[in-house]
């Protein structure tokens, strides 16, 4: 983590990076990948953050739909808009960590390997909670409902993620550095 990003909120202005790493391409420059433009880990974190609980959100909503139960797995995870407050509000924790430890692994490469170790888990996590909440109302399409739509969000982080940072030369410098 850099200084920036420990700063509080209100104090924080966006941290230049400068480097080879031209609008989505991989770019590896004097042996170290870097990061072009302005980037904040909290504003981009929020912006992720933002779009995936969006695009789940959406997903849940659409399955409870289509199984004729509007909302039925908001209500079982403690009503509309309490799921949703909460549910935005894990999200852009979620994406504002994930942009931290993508711009602090331009310093310490090594930090790519605890995102995709944390991806796991976190995946893991959502079949665990899958499970009980199948067992607890939401029956078998709780696979569909809550698994998917955690796939489905982590699809969309990666793609976000992957058109304006360096993904896979971060990667590649931190196998490197082994």
């Amino acid at each position: 983590m850099s200084p920036t990003d420990m700063m509080p909120l209100e104090n924080q202005s966006a941290e230049k990076h400068s480097g080879a790493y031209p609008g989505g391409s991989d770019a590896i420059g004097g042996g170290a990948v870097t990061l072009s433009g302005v980037h904040d880990s909290v504003r981009e974190g929020v912006r992720l953050g933002l779009m995936v609980a969006t695009t789940t959100w959406l997903w849940v909503a659409l399955i409870d739909l289509i199984a004729g139960q509007p909302f039925h797995t908001f209500r079982l995870l403690g009503g509309i808009v309490a799921f949703t407050v909460m549910h935005y509000l894990l999200n852009v924790i979620y994406g504002m960590v994930i942009v931290s430890a993508i711009h602090g692994s331009v310093r310490a490469p090594s930090l790519v390997y605890a995102l995709g170790f944390g991806f796991l888990v976190l995946e893991f996590a959502f079949a665990f909670i899958t499970v009980i909440l199948s067992n607890v109302g939401l029956g078998e399409l709780a696979w569909l409902r809550i698994f998917a739509g955690s796939v489905i969000g982590a699809v969309v982080a990666t793609v976000v993620l992957a058109r304006t940072h360096p993904l896979l030369a971060l990667l590649r410098q931190a196998e490197d550095e082994e």
